[in-house]
């Protein structure tokens, strides 16, 4: 597989996105599958609500893995769902660069990951689990500590921002 520096944006060429439908397994086994497929390597797995043939809902389990990494994923949707088939599409990803921040709260220190396309800071977003766990600790609500680590990423961002411009003079 190759291996890439997630700082920097690029494309991966070599990507494959499995589907497989499946009608009657119970729904509750979806978060277990989809544990053991991305310990496995998947990048991404995720779970749609569809109608199957007769009018029968179902779900379509949906994988996104390194064409490297096929083996491991077929073996753990025919083992571990009660499909009898699975699509395979090849896809390019095109996936920004990216950069993890710590940021100080009121609360502690929190992680914020930002995507930059083309060298520009073009979003940001609190590691979900470190102000989940602020605000756990501390007792306040999860969006006053997701929202301070925001303004206080913006505000690192605006003062090194302002250091590089003097810097340039």
């Amino acid at each position: 597989m190759v291996d890439f520096d997630h700082r920097e944006e690029h494309v991966d060429d070599h990507m494959l996105i499995v589907q497989a439908n499946i009608d009657d397994m119970n729904p509750e086994f979806c978060s277990s599958v989809t544990d053991l497929l991305f310990a496995e390597g998947a990048n991404d797995v995720y779970w749609v609500p569809i109608i199957m043939k007769k009018g029968r809902p179902g779900i379509m389990l949906n994988v996104l893995v390194h064409e490297q990494l096929l083996e491991a994923m077929e073996r753990i949707i025919f083992t571990e769902t009660t499909t009898l088939g699975i699509r395979y599409m090849r896809a390019s990803c095109h996936r920004l660069g990216r950069q993890f921040t710590q940021v100080e709260t009121p609360w502690g220190a929190i992680s914020v990951k930002a995507g930059f396309y083309k060298g520009d800071l073009v979003q940001f977003s609190p590691e979900f689990k470190d102000c989940e766990r602020a605000a756990r600790e501390h007792g306040v609500p999860l969006k006053r500590v997701y929202d301070e680590a925001r303004a206080q990423f913006l505000r690192l961002q605006k003062e090194t921002s302002e250091r590089n411009e003097s810097k340039a003079r």
